[in-house]
């Protein structure tokens, strides 16, 4: 009975739940655990990102015939580099539109509540539910501001934790450029040879799923936030810049962040005037037709391999169980999943093919 194999996964699915049934009991021995996970995870995760965006051109400077070390120490004053030149050249700019935006807010706000005003007192027949609906909302826009501005103080807060968490990355980041090669041969120096050469082939597989997304993304977020800063400074929109910097960072987001890098830009053009509303939304949608069916398809290919529909069901869910740290990482954690259970699959058919072969 136990050969069969709807029997062998009901039995390995009851395992798994009691699993998880034996962890949730004895969670009081896994929170020191998860507390230190939670503590390095930051510069584990950024000095990660940071090694496959350097790792290739430190491999280039090893081709050149440079000493690692060395090669390491060029890529660090690389980054130390550009980060200087972002700190004096955009950095002051970006500030002082992004302070320019925050004061111009409230004035915002008014415009925004004397225009439904004059649209109540222009109508005269309104649906009682609309204005039930608009009258709720003026008579507490103060306590939306305020739950908005108790927000923002937390999210500074754990900004600030972030920031400490940060200056570990370079440290991390050194060691894993340093000694990442080493890694896949201490894995599988315990492992008999058969063993080994498929971990090593799993390995590998994970490596180029991360590789073509982290580098994928990030250099299809930094193209396409220059289009929209080229393309905002042409029609003249107010805090081009700001608004800009603020697409690309949400365009890390695979296919939600096109929306939410758009929406304040489409605030700010309306407010300025209704044409300025339409000339945002068009170079919005040019700048994401040229990203969707020119930089993407070239840059990133076909390495993950994953469906629109299923990208936004993994984004949802994760936002819903971690917020916005699920949703920055839900893809690529399901990529590499995916990777993973295919990987075992194709061992498992291409085993049970030799086993019917050899009989």
């Amino acid at each position: 009975m136990f050969k069969n194999r709807w029997v062998q996964s009901l039995v390995i699915l009851i395992l798994v739940f009691a699993l998880i049934l034996l962890m949730s009991l004895t969670s009081f021995i896994f929170d020191p655990l998860l507390k230190y996970v939670s503590a390095v995870a930051v510069p584990i995760i950024g000095a990660g990102v940071l090694y496959y965006v350097t790792n290739p051109i430190v491999s280039l400077f090893e081709k050149l015939r440079i000493n690692r070390i060395i090669a390491i120490l060029l890529v660090f004053l690389l980054l130390i580099s550009l980060i200087a030149l972002f700190v004096l050249f955009i950095f002051p700019h970006a500030q002082k539109q992004f302070t320019n935006l925050v004061d111009n807010i409230p004035k915002m706000v008014d415009a925004a509540l004397k225009f439904i005003n004059q649209f109540q007192t222009n109508q005269f027949v309104i649906p009682e539910q609309i204005d039930d609906a608009i009258q709720n909302f003026m008579n507490n826009i103060q306590t939306y501001l305020e739950n908005v501005m108790s927000y923002l103080f937390g999210f500074i807060g754990q900004v600030i934790t972030v920031v400490t968490s940060i200056v570990m990355i370079p440290f991390f980041l050194f060691f894993m450029l340093k000694d990442g090669h080493k890694l896949v041969p201490f894995i599988t120096q315990i492992l008999d040879e058969k063993k080994a050469k498929n971990v090593r082939s799993l390995l590998k597989k994970i490596d180029i799923t991360l590789t073509g997304f982290i580098q994928g993304q990030l250099l299809v977020s930094f193209i396409l936030g220059i289009l929209l800063f080229i393309g905002y400074w042409i029609i003249g929109l107010n805090y081009a810049l700001t608004l800009a910097l603020f697409g690309m960072l949400m365009n890390v987001i695979p296919f939600l962040g096109p929306f939410i890098a758009v929406t304040p830009a489409l605030i700010v053009g309306a407010f300025q005037s209704p044409a300025m509303f339409f000339w945002v939304a068009v170079i919005t949608l040019i700048a994401q037709q040229i990203e969707s069916n020119f930089i993407s398809p070239n840059v990133m290919g076909r390495v993950l391999s994953l469906h629109p529909l299923t990208v936004i069901t993994v984004i949802l869910a994760a936002g819903s169980i971690a917020g916005f740290l699920g949703i920055l990482f839900a893809v690529p954690f399901y990529a590499v999943i995916k990777t993973i259970v295919v990987h075992f699959y194709n061992t498992y058919k291409e085993s049970k093919a030799s086993k019917e072969a050899a009989s």
